[in-house]
């Protein structure tokens, strides 16, 4: 059985053939020249979706070279340093894929792929990474480096010691590309009545107050950085609604609060989807 111990690690890209798979392609060029590592495009065939005409394989194969050198070329077309390897499997896509996270350093997948093209639905097979794969996973929305310029990488944290690991990728996500950080906390009190706007203002000071003080050791050692506390009551994805032309980036634990799914998943999906806003979620083993 493969792990990362056994071979050298790579960033993984899921290709099946949709322009969101393409779009986490290009999004994931960065990620490996920053680690130095290859960027590996795997396509799996589902040999379980073949039909009883017996050049169904083959057509499926045809399929799966095509989506890969369409990737492979936007790839090589942005000019980066950065090594490509191509793997066509026999599998289920899922299965693949989770193997395959078992040695990288991190997981992208496009949010929709052929088969979830609705809006507002993610694809199953990016559903089902995000929870079970064995190192980070990114999930893509879109890919426009001049729209992400100024935009904003987002750390959501809390005051477990697993909110550490979390902090410690977003910065380097930051970094790598060139963005503020943001790094927010959320509160609720039972107490507060969310109708009594001054008592959230001094209830969002209070938890900043917190938060900044955290955030001390880590701006020492990113002093390139733009890193800032941000603190809202209850709810997330109110503040990535809010906020949503803003945001490039998401970066959570694998055990935050209101679950992957709903981030991923449609309630995430519709606060996020005109920002083409990704999500990369911390695997539990990194955030420890």
């Amino acid at each position: 059985m493969e792990d990362r111990n056994s071979s050298p690690p790579n960033v993984v890209v899921g290709i099946d053939g949709s322009r969101s798979a393409v779009d986490a392609a290009l999004w994931a060029v960065d990620e490996a020249v920053g680690r130095d590592i290859p960027l590996r495009l795997v396509y799996a065939v589902d040999a379980n979706t073949a039909g009883t005409d017996p050049h169904d394989g083959a057509r499926d194969l045809a399929r799966a070279e095509v989506a890969v050198r369409h990737a492979l070329t936007a790839v090589e077309s942005t000019d980066k340093p950065v090594k490509i390897e191509v793997e066509i499997l026999q599998d289920l896509p899922t299965k693949a894929l989770l193997q395959a996270s078992r040695r990288a350093a991190l997981l992208c997948v496009g949010s929709i792929g052929l088969k979830h093209s609705a809006h507002g639905r993610i694809g199953s097979t990016a559903a089902a990474l995000a929870s079970s794969a064995r190192c980070p996973v990114a999930v893509v929305r879109g890919h426009d480096p001049l729209r992400a310029e100024q935009q904003w990488v987002v750390a959501e944290v809390d005051e477990s010691a697993a909110s550490e690991g979390v902090l410690r990728l977003a910065l380097e996500e930051a970094r790598l590309r060139g963005a503020p950080l943001r790094v927010l906390t959320t509160w609720q009190s039972r107490f507060t009545d969310i109708h009594d706007g001054n008592a959230v203002a001094d209830g969002n000071r209070l938890a900043r107050a917190q938060l900044d003080r955290r955030l001390a050791q880590w701006k020492k050692r990113y002093p390139d950085l733009d890193v800032r506390a941000v603190a809202v009551h209850c709810s997330t994805l109110n503040f990535l609604t809010k906020n949503a032309g803003s945001i490039q980036l998401l970066v959570v634990g694998h055990e935050q609060a209101q679950g992957i799914t709903a981030l991923v998943g449609p309630p995430g999906y519709a606060a996020l989807h005109n920002a083409e806003c990704s999500v990369l979620i911390c695997e539990p083993q990194n955030i420890l």
